[in-house]
């Protein structure tokens, strides 16, 4: 079979104003960037969104995955064009891709094989530059704290306890804590620091969940960036940065317009990662996708138990979004995984692995229904899997009386979706979910951190640390325990430890410290060894990525 590269390269794009005029948008509503590349100007969106009519939103959601990933986004993009092969309005909202994974190990956010969205070379390689404007403005908050303390500090900021880091789109473990300001007096003062990747910025959680520019204002003049000498939190707005900021991000808030490989409207915006952040794409997009169509498929990023977790208690909370049924992908290797074979070994036949990775499936199955939603389980078929092993699946999802299909979407695009957008369809007309949370903002943090790791972990109990039990009194002391809570965790386990593979039991989950988004309108309680800066794997994919004379672009997956 051809590589993800090969495929997009034979593929032949149509105008991205044919695209839209799909979904009943006009080149006038468009900003052009090349023949593919849209962005939806501001004053559409901000019209789009007033109608009253809405589609139906599908979530997308994964088990615990592999290292590589289950292939959520390549799902979501196949179940799109499953759902437009049998003749239903739909567009997708997805994440875009940060250049962390995609010089790193896991690879970019474009889907693969004949479900992909494109052009993809440019979404996985800096696209319109977004992820980039995110990067300045974050930066620029940071330049001006520095300065503003080099200045004379009239708000009488602790250097020691500033909070604001830099943050950088490339995994780079040497930059994690770095001391700034040497050099002498005029360099600044010399302070502890470090940089986050961009993912992680706070900005970047900012703006996927905000939908104006008045409200993106807001948000950033409430970052918290540390605290006075007197103990008293500093905001951004007393540094007089937001306007400056939004300013860095007018064009990064209007959500970019692409097509999937067989022309279906796509909305990629925004890109959170669900391990350190909230793990959907932008609330703007998704709420214009679901006025201009009647289907709109999203995803939530790595498991049920982060991306959509979050996507319900935070998102859905900010966006009042309403999923009516979520697709929960599941693999063979990754049921092999959580069965206990070899990681090196999940390519070989082993019915018996499959079967007792299972209970991962059921855990998360479990976790859908708390939510009031119903599931379909989606078996992302690989090329390597034996009959034997998908009916293992197949007689669990009966057995649980769970909807299923079996998803070729790799190798057959929208045909192999179009199984599982008949599931999907026939789940909302008769069975809708209807979202409540898992928790009440009202309660104590303590017990809404308690409720997501039990509830949605298993974990026994939950574990403080003594600088977690400051943040705390801290949260508590200055107002912030109403906000909602972004658990940062491993991907890798439902538990905060990534060596506890399957359902993992009788465990502690431990809270390290826990970050004030104030802007974002979230917690961030960091848990077990999560890095808010990946680094690089021994061969990382940026080794194999070329450019020739003709500027074509190879060994991008």
């Amino acid at each position: 079979m051809p590589s993800d590269i090969e495929i997009a390269h034979a593929a032949k794009l149509k105008p991205i104003t044919e695209i839209a005029a799909k979904i009943g948008l006009s080149a006038d509503d468009l900003e052009l960037y090349g023949p593919h590349v849209a962005k939806v100007s501001a004053a559409t969106c901000h019209r789009e969104v007033e109608r009253e009519m809405d589609g139906k939103l599908i979530l997308v959601s994964a088990i615990t995955p592999t290292p590589a990933g289950e292939g959520k986004t390549t799902v979501s993009i196949g179940l799109a064009q499953g759902l437009a092969r049998i003749g239903k309005s739909a567009v997708l909202a997805l994440r875009e891709p940060s250049l962390g994974p995609v010089m790193g190990v896991k690879g970019g956010a474009t889907g693969g094989g004949y479900s992909q969205v494109l052009p993809m070379e440019e979404i996985n390689l800096h696209f319109t530059g977004d992820i980039h404007a995110v990067t300045a403005a974050h930066n620029l908050l940071a330049a001006v704290i520095d300065n503003h303390i080099h200045r004379g500090d009239e708000l009488d900021i602790d250097g020691r306890t500033v909070l604001w880091k830099h943050v950088l789109d490339v995994n780079d473990r040497s930059l994690r804590d770095i001391v700034i300001g040497l050099g002498g007096r005029t360099m600044g003062f010399p302070r502890e620091s470090g940089f986050d990747i961009t993912a992680a910025s706070e900005v970047m959680a900012i703006l996927c969940l905000t939908d104006s520019f008045s409200d993106l204002k807001r948000r950033l003049d409430n970052i918290l960036v540390g605290f006075t000498f007197d103990k008293k939190p500093v905001t951004a707005k007393g540094l007089k940065a937001s306007g400056a900021m939004a300013a860095l991000l007018k064009h990064a808030f209007k959500p970019n317009l692409v097509q999937t490989i067989e022309g279906v409207p796509a909305f990629i915006h925004g890109g959170p990662f669900a391990n350190i952040a909230q793990g959907a794409n932008s609330i703007m997009a998704t709420k214009l996708a679901l006025k201009l169509a009647d289907y709109v498929v999203t995803e939530a990023g790595f498991g049920f138990d982060l991306g959509a977790e979050k996507f319900f208690d935070i998102v859905s909370r900010a966006g009042n979004l309403n999923p009516g049924v979520v697709v929960l992908v599941a693999t063979i290797r990754a049921l092999k995984m959580h069965g206990g074979a070899d990681k090196k070994e999940l390519d070989k036949p082993d019915a018996d692995a499959v079967q007792k990775g299972l209970p991962n499936l059921a855990k998360h199955i479990e976790n859908i229904g708390k939510f009031n939603m119903p599931a379909v389980v989606a078996i992302n078929v690989f090329s390597n899997d034996t009959e034997d092993e998908l009916k293992v699946v197949e007689e669990f999802c009966k057995a649980q009386d769970v909807d299923y299909a079996r998803a070729d979407i790799w190798a057959k695009g929208g045909e192999g979706g179009a199984a599982l957008a008949e599931k999907v369809v026939d789940v909302l007309d008769s069975n809708p979910g209807h979202y409540k949370p898992l928790y009440e903002l009202d309660w104590p943090v303590e017990r809404k951190i308690e409720t997501v790791a039990r509830e949605i972990y298993g974990a026994e109990a939950v574990d403080y640390t003594s600088e977690a039990k400051i943040d705390l009194k801290r949260i508590k002391k200055f107002g912030y325990d109403k906000l909602p809570i972004c658990i940062a965790k491993t991907q890798s386990s439902l538990s905060d430890n990534p060596r506890l593979l399957g359902r993992p039991k009788d465990f502690l989950v431990t809270v390290r410290d826990i970050v004030i988004a104030a802007g974002a309108e979230f917690l961030v309680p960091i848990t077990g060894k999560v890095l808010r800066m990946p680094g690089l794997p021994k061969h990382p994919s940026a080794e194999r990525i070329d450019i020739d004379d003709d500027g074509k672009i190879t060994g991008l997956f």
